[in-house]
């Protein structure tokens, strides 16, 4: 198997190390963020997930880039802005969205892999579903003390009875907002 055969399954943009580089780098000793020199036949599913995890780092950034840029953008209120203002934020906003899908196929292909590589550890879909308006079905467990399972009433209790000041706390702060917008809406 060549070198570029990585490159070709993980896609465009993935850091491969350069030929150059693969041939003066002594066995055993590799540059931290690369793999070791034998893994670029089989690149490790932990290697992939470390890119994955910075990919996610980078989605998280640009977004956070673009989220920047709408706010900064003024909306039109009848005043007329430069064009080339509009155009060089207009410019800047393409290439984000642009970089972030590029960044989301890079992840896909990433988990694509690694998905190839272990799928003795993948799960299936309905098992990531979280509960909805169902209980759990109970896991059959040895008896325990009466001890345990009285400390376990009392913890389940306190934990009923804080969910139920949260959500008194949260139906009043609903509440406050509310009557807060009202006011400042009657006041304009």
């Amino acid at each position: 198997m060549s070198a570029s055969l990585p490159q070709k399954a993980l896609g465009p943009g993935m850091p491969v190390m350069p030929p150059q580089q693969q041939t003066h780098l002594p066995p055993g000793l590799a540059q931290p963020g690369m793999p070791p020199q034998g893994a670029l036949r089989e690149i490790s599913p932990v290697y992939l997930c470390r890119i994955g995890q910075e990919t996610v780092q980078d989605i998280v950034t640009r977004t956070m880039e673009i989220f920047q840029i709408t706010r900064a953008t003024q909306l039109p209120n009848g005043v007329t802005q430069s064009q080339a203002a509009y155009q060089d934020r207009f410019g800047k906003l393409q290439e984000h969205l642009r970089q972030l899908t590029l960044l989301f196929r890079k992840l896909r292909l990433l988990y694509e892999r690694c998905a190839e590589l272990t799928p003795d550890l993948q799960e299936s879909p309905a098992e990531l579903i979280p509960y909805v308006g169902e209980e759990a079905t109970p896991v059959r467990a040895e008896p325990c003390s009466p001890a345990v399972i009285q400390e376990r009433q009392e913890v389940l209790e306190k934990v009923r009875q804080k969910n139920q000041e949260m959500k008194v706390l949260m139906d009043q702060m609903r509440n406050l907002l509310w009557d807060v917008n009202a006011m400042l809406t009657m006041r304009k």
